[in-house]
């Protein structure tokens, strides 16, 4: 009698890697922001909240590593479905599942809010089939980013605020920028440097605030992370720089966010809890790859 080969269990270091899981405090501070820009949130209302972000981002995660699988062979062996530690099928069913959880678990908070969350989940998975070789795929992930401002307003308050649609543009210009960024070859050339000058959207954004000292603190701040991954994108100064350089400005949303609550009157300990977003996003990085 034969053996029946029982299906392996993948391990908990690949589920991590597959969701990028270094980088959910990223997710966490979005939430933060969009719901004080958008004027505050009961406790109850932002675990709904951060919990079906959470949701959405990990799932989109693991769509794109579903979606990316062909490519992935040839050219990223070493990622989990390539290299054999889970199937494809597993991986397409833990990323849509995700996605139906986010929608569900905003449904408590309205219609409206559930609305966003199936705009945030068909926007994820436009950006995961279609991504590659797509020169707007960049602005549909920052309009994913952007939905998380935007939900969390909802969320909170039912409708949609001119300075939450600020934040969310601010945001999405931030992570476009990267995404452009990350898809460059050849950045040492002048002319394709150009996607940076996006990141500067969240800096022109809290200009008119910028009188305020946390405002300043926390622009300092990005400007110096900034600084340093621009650098790392033009001279390459050490091996692997493009990744490095990706990793600390995804880490850096945590700072665009920290910008857009200190814009927005928010108080100095949850402008703190979003700087603290970095550091802590850049320590889980060195353990679960966030790119």
């Amino acid at each position: 009698m034969s053996a029946i080969a029982k299906p392996m269990m993948p391990a908990l270091s690949t589920l991590l890697r597959l969701g990028r899981m270094s980088n959910l405090p990223t997710v966490w501070t979005n939430v933060i922001a969009g719901s004080v820009i958008a004027g505050g949130g009961s406790p109850d209302q932002l675990a709904l909240i951060v919990s079906a972000m959470t949701a959405f981002y990990v799932g989109g995660m693991y769509l794109n590593d579903f979606f990316d699988r062909a490519v992935d062979a040839r050219e990223r062996p070493g990622r989990p479905i390539a290299a054999g530690e889970i199937s494809a099928g597993a991986v397409s069913f833990i990323g849509f599942g995700l996605l139906a959880a986010g929608v569900l678990l905003l449904i408590p908070l309205g219609p409206a809010a559930a609305a966003c969350g199936a705009v945030l989940a068909t926007t994820i998975v436009l950006y995961d089939v279609w991504h590659k070789g797509n020169a707007l795929s960049p602005i549909v992930m920052g309009l994913c980013r952007a939905m998380v401002y935007i939900g969390a307003c909802v969320a909170v308050t039912g409708s949609l605020s001119k300075a939450t649609l600020i934040g969310a543009l601010a945001l999405a210009f931030h992570v476009a920028g990267i995404t452009y960024a990350a898809k460059q070859e050849g950045l040492n050339r002048i002319g394709n440097l150009w996607p940076l000058l996006m990141l500067a959207a969240p800096l022109l954004a809290a200009l008119p605030a910028a009188t305020a000292w946390p405002v300043l603190v926390a622009v300092v701040l990005l400007l110096a992370v900034d600084a340093r991954a621009i650098r790392l994108l033009a001279v390459k100064p050490v091996p692997g720089a493009v990744p490095l350089a990706v990793s600390g400005l995804i880490a850096a949303i945590c700072l665009v966010d920290a910008v857009a609550v200190a814009a927005a009157g928010g108080s100095i300990a949850i402008v703190a809890f979003c700087v603290l977003g970095y550091p802590l996003t850049r320590l889980f990085q060195k353990v679960i790859p966030g790119t």
